[in-house]
């Protein structure tokens, strides 16, 4: 009998954690692998040090990517449209907390990634060490 909890117990903790990744299925975005380090001492990404702004860093991903600052921590979206073919249209520019996606003028929250529509932002993963923003897929 002890030895059936045991085990029970074992594969409940088990199958409870997560590992951290995040689902990037998206049919009109491609995953490109990539690394970027941002040094928010240069005054080009200095307001990132501050919450709710965000900066556009061109070069990788689809058509960029966006950093924002929470306020707890940081997000990382591409900066392509999530539910729209990569056209002449397909990037997004920054408005506030949000950015807006220029072909259909839907609106994507920097907090969450989401919007009303079926897919949400592509999101990467973010590390910070110091005044170092590391993004990468």
């Amino acid at each position: 009998m002890k030895k059936i909890i045991f085990l029970s117990l074992i594969t409940l903790l088990l199958t409870n954690c997560s590992s951290n990744s995040i689902n990037n299925s998206n049919p009109y975005i491609p995953n490109y692998s990539f690394t970027v380090s941002i040094n928010t001492d240069l005054p080009t990404y200095n307001n990132l040090k501050f919450a709710s702004n965000a900066i556009y860093y061109g070069g990788v991903g689809a058509r960029g990517i966006f950093v924002f600052n929470t306020g707890s921590g940081y997000n990382a979206f591409d900066a392509t449209c999530p539910n729209q073919q990569i056209s002449a249209c397909s990037t997004m520019t920054i408005k506030g907390i949000n950015v807006i996606c220029a072909c259909d003028s839907e609106e994507y929250s920097l907090f969450t990634g989401l919007s009303s529509l079926k897919y949400p932002l592509k999101q990467y993963r973010v590390e910070v060490n110091g005044s170092i923003i590391r993004v990468y897929n």
